[in-house]
């Protein structure tokens, strides 16, 4: 099991309880589950969860990351390792960073979908708000360009949304839980904060089909991770 899973089996705050619970839901309501592991893993971390995944009611996707760091010879051991640990799995080898076999994976997924009635009318695009795709728009765009912790620390609010017929104006904050994070976020001379902005905006604009003027701040918010009353205003279910 990935580092990030096994965080999640268990949460050191809020935000990772909440999102163990869609985890857990996954396994009721879900009509495909995709596994992920990394080439050098070579034991569970949870024998209560994996076993979940292994009388798993639904079709199962094992895959095995990260292969670029292995010879053939390794990756034929492991994909033989899986098949015999999770012989109810399809398992495949990825290499996200590369794009290798995501096509693939993406295909599978589509076969394996069952066929359903329309929950939406044909001329609805999405149950989402506008506000949520700016939200990810910017998240999108923090977690290609910064490391370790930051992405994971930040949370992002919309706090103003104009439109007009030729623009729609967009005022953003991005909260990190320290001033130390605050500082790498904006960096030096704010390039790295711009960069985000201007990429965002780019896709905001492709997205909305209109021009968008956009403008970031970065806030402190200390603790937002562990605060249920501020993880449900974020939309984050703790249940």
């Amino acid at each position: 099991m990935s580092p990030t899973s096994y965080l999640l089996l268990y949460p050191a705050y809020e935000l990772q309880a909440s999102m163990m619970n869609f985890v857990k839901t996954a396994f009721e309501d879900d009509d495909v589950l995709i596994y992920m592991v990394e080439i050098g893993e070579k034991e569970l971390k949870d024998e209560q969860f994996f076993n979940k995944i292994q009388h798993s009611k639904v079709p199962v996707l094992l895959l095995i990351n990260k292969i670029y760091t292995s010879s053939q010879e390794e990756v034929e051991e492991k994909l033989l390792y899986w098949k015999e640990k999770v012989p109810n799995a399809e398992v495949t080898v990825i290499s996200a960073l590369e794009n290798f076999n995501v096509q693939g994976v993406f295909d599978k997924i589509l076969e394996l979908l069952p066929e359903s009635p329309p929950y939406y009318p044909k001329d609805q695009l999405t149950d989402k708000p506008e506000r949520f795709f700016i939200n990810e728009a910017i998240r999108e765009k923090i977690l290609l360009h910064y490391k370790k912790e930051i992405p994971y620390s930040v949370e992002i609010e919309t706090e103003e949304f104009f439109e007009s017929d030729t623009m729609i104006r967009i005022r953003s904050v991005i909260m990190v839980e320290r001033e130390t994070q605050k500082g790498i976020i904006i960096g030096h001379k704010g390039a790295p904060l711009k960069r985000v902005g201007t990429e965002a905006r780019k896709d905001l604009e492709k997205f909305f089909d209109k021009k968008i003027h956009l403008e970031l701040y970065v806030k402190v918010n200390k603790n937002w991770r562990s605060d249920k009353r501020q993880l449900r205003r974020f939309g984050y279910n703790n249940e």
